[in-house]
């Protein structure tokens, strides 16, 4: 009965505090969705592709596709290679909808057309292969419908050959505790702040130097420890995260307030639960995500900063990644609740490692020193007083757009002796 009656208190008090500070963001959803569209292009190949929002839907099918748990994507292919090209559907959703089966899908509805008049339009919206060398298409694959952040990966073959392309892309309507703009297409550093590492020692001692902790607003407290490095973007290190079910966070609206306490009273899961601020560069984090359990109580998170450094051209993000096991109340929150972690902080640094050495994007490991050792003996705490015990080292995590295998695997050789237990099986030495 206490137990309940905890779970009660802490929601009502989410809720309280929340809701009175609470804003909702402004809907970006009634933009065009071709003016969304992002592209890429390899050769003489070029790519756009556009996620559409439930409004985007019903605009173009006539139909609320949302309701029956389809999403749209929109899908435009240049092809100026002397051969042609196939578009295969599985690799956007192994789950895809056939346009036939979609339209049979609203059949039965109140739609102002015939089954037969709602056939041909599905159909004639699909993409339809192929792509003839010299020409452009352009049309839709129906895939199952997402929240947050969807993955479209695109495979296109051709006769002795195939390309492919992957484009993370926020879903219209979700409200992301980031901005697009700002985190990935703006630089947050001016240009003679940014320092491009090629000489992996040099690296390794920029990456030593970093602060040990996460800290409150001010900086005046210590908090989670900056455990996690992460090598990449848009092109290979977040669609890595994605692929294997990271999800990004929700900022703090009434809407999330609402998911939270409902998800918190029932003991359900909520994929995009918002998570607390910690600072680091005088900034709260640039983006969070996270992996969630079957309950709102039990996640893998991670809270990543963008630094003004640079591996070998690519971005290098600094972060705190930890579990959550529960969920307590304390005086140290303004919400007077707080999730418990897992006081074994690098367990969660080191299935993340595990998880990503499966993505197929991972190229190289390393750990560096940096955190501070922390033994189970001497523990330290986080900001809301749970305690945790570290070996003191960060995982340094580097992505690829182009694919690599478990044995392909790289490994600095920075800390291999103490690390190597740390490395997936297969992975070069």
């Amino acid at each position: 009965m206490n137990r309940i009656v905890n779970r009660l208190l802490s929601a009502v008090v989410i809720a309280l505090f929340l809701c009175s500070c609470a804003t909702t963001p402004q809907n970006d959803s009634a933009l065009n969705y071709k003016s969304r569209a992002m592209t890429r292009a390899e050769g003489n190949l070029r790519v756009y592709a556009s996620v559409l929002s439930a409004e985007d839907s019903v605009g173009v099918y006539g139909v609320p596709l949302s309701q029956k748990g389809i999403q749209p994507v929109w899908i435009e292919v240049q092809n100026d290679d002397p051969v042609s090209y196939f578009l295969m559907s599985p690799g956007l959703d192994p789950n895809f909808f056939p346009a036939s089966e979609a339209a049979e899908a609203f059949a039965d509805s109140k739609a102002l057309v015939t089954k037969d008049e709602l056939d041909q339009r599905f159909r004639r919206l699909a993409f339809h292969n192929p792509v003839l060398p010299g020409r452009t298409v352009s049309g839709f694959v129906l895939t199952n419908l997402r929240e947050g952040a969807k993955l479209v990966q695109l495979d296109l073959v051709a006769s002795g050959g195939a390309k492919t392309f992957s484009i993370l892309m926020v879903v219209p309507g979700f409200h992301a505790d980031y901005h697009v703009s700002a985190v990935f297409r703006r630089e947050i550093y001016p240009p003679e702040r940014i320092v491009d590492y090629t000489d992996d020692d040099a690296f390794r001692s920029a990456l030593e130097a970093l602060p040990c902790c996460a800290t409150n607003e001010d900086g005046s407290k210590n908090g989670d420890p900056l455990n996690l490095v992460i090598v990449g973007g848009l092109d290979d290190a977040f669609p890595a995260l994605v692929r294997r079910g990271w999800t990004p966070t929700e900022e703090k609206w009434s809407g999330a307030i609402t998911k939270t306490v409902t998800s918190a009273l029932s003991g359900e899961r909520y994929i995009n639960a918002p998570v607390s601020d910690l600072y680091l560069f005088g900034r709260a984090q640039d983006l969070a995500l996270q992996k969630a359990r079957d309950t709102i109580h039990q996640r893998n998170h991670l809270r990543l900063w963008l630094t003004p450094m640079r591996y070998r051209g690519k971005p290098v993000w600094v972060g705190q990644i930890s579990r959550d096991i529960g969920v307590r109340l304390t005086w140290h929150s303004p919400t007077f609740t707080t999730h418990k972690i897992d006081p074994d902080v690098d367990e969660a640094r080191t299935a993340l490692t595990e998880d990503m050495a499966y993505s197929q994007n991972l190229q190289k490991i390393g750990f560096v020193r940096g955190v501070g050792a922390a033994p189970q003996g001497t523990t330290r705490q986080n900001l809301t007083t749970d305690p945790y015990y570290t070996d003191g080292y960060r995982a340094v995590l580097v992505f690829d757009r182009q694919p690599t295998s478990l044995s392909e695997i790289e490994f600095f050789q920075w800390e291999a002796a103490a690390r190597l237990n740390a490395l997936p099986s297969g992975a070069k030495r």
